[in-house]
């Protein structure tokens, strides 16, 4: 358990507020970080793991049209990501990330470029992250700055 998402479930439970995951390169790992949080089931409604971009649209409301224009690794999804999963689950917040973990690049994107964004409460922020390593590294990287830059959010607005 980390000692961050303790902090995210104690800053979300003090304000009785929820937050949802939509993950697609994390494959659940970012929701597997806040889920090991004891009291996590009093602020994580759900989460969608979203690998495929017909998942993407139909179970996260993300427009076809922002896959096709932006591609999937881009601020446009992920905020868009983000927006859906908040829709669905009826969350305080939501956290989405987007990126590629390698080996090599994906749909002229390198390895280790990966979007995260969070929306909340008259608040919405993208961060674009440079990871370098392998698959593992980049992936792990991921759920740590997602966490980490949630974390700061939430303490900002106390």
């Amino acid at each position: 358990m980390n000692a961050v998402a303790q902090e995210v479930v104690a800053l979300l439970q003090k304000r009785n507020e929820t937050i949802s995951c939509a993950e697609s390169i994390s494959g659940g790992a970012l929701t597997s970080e806040i889920v090991s949080v004891p009291g996590a089931s009093h602020v994580l409604p759900g989460a969608i793991v979203a690998y495929s971009n017909q998942i993407k649209i139909d179970e996260l409301s993300v427009p076809g049209s922002l896959l096709d224009e932006f591609g999937v690794v881009s601020e446009e999804v992920a905020l868009a990501m983000a927006k859906g999963a908040r829709a669905k689950f009826s969350s305080s917040w939501a956290i989405s990330l987007t990126g590629v973990a390698g080996p090599g690049p994906s749909h002229g994107v390198e390895a280790g470029t990966v979007w995260l964004a969070i929306i909340g409460p008259e608040h919405e922020e993208t961060v674009k992250l440079a990871i370098s390593g392998d698959r593992e590294n980049v992936r792990r990287g991921a759920v740590e700055s997602a966490v980490g830059v949630l974390a700061r959010i939430l303490a900002s607005r106390q």
